[in-house]
């Protein structure tokens, strides 16, 4: 189910290059982060939904890689980059296998389940 984005030829060329860099040092930061780690959270500081979720993997005995960017006030400009890649509007963003699963709720659900350590191929 592909979301709407705004066609590239409805972009004057003259921004059509700062929308696809914004803050790409972020994004694949993340992308390599995803991939080069089975369960990976990333959130921000003061949001206790982050703060749930590691302590949801944590008490799971379920090993994870955190990134952390900014708080409430700063660099909310970087994690607007994170939500427009992802189309995942807050955090934390949660990638099993270097997929988004979503946030504390999708991932606490898929513990719950035992759906987690299915995809990450455990018995």
């Amino acid at each position: 189910m592909p979301r709407t984005i705004l066609d590239e030829s409805r972009m004057h060329p003259a921004v059509r290059d700062r929308i696809a860099n914004w803050h790409a040092d972020i994004v694949h930061n993340v992308q390599a982060a995803s991939t080069s780690n089975p369960v990976l959270v990333v959130g921000m500081a003061q949001n206790p939904w982050v703060r749930r979720a590691r302590a949801a993997l944590t008490a799971a005995q379920q090993p994870f890689h955190y990134l952390e960017y900014g708080s409430y006030l700063s660099q909310w400009r970087r994690r607007t980059a994170l939500k427009m890649w992802t189309g995942w509007p807050t955090f934390p963003m949660v990638f099993v296998r270097g997929v988004l699963i979503g946030g504390y709720q999708e991932l606490q659900h898929l513990i719950d389940s035992g759906e987690l350590k299915r995809l990450l191929g455990e018995p």
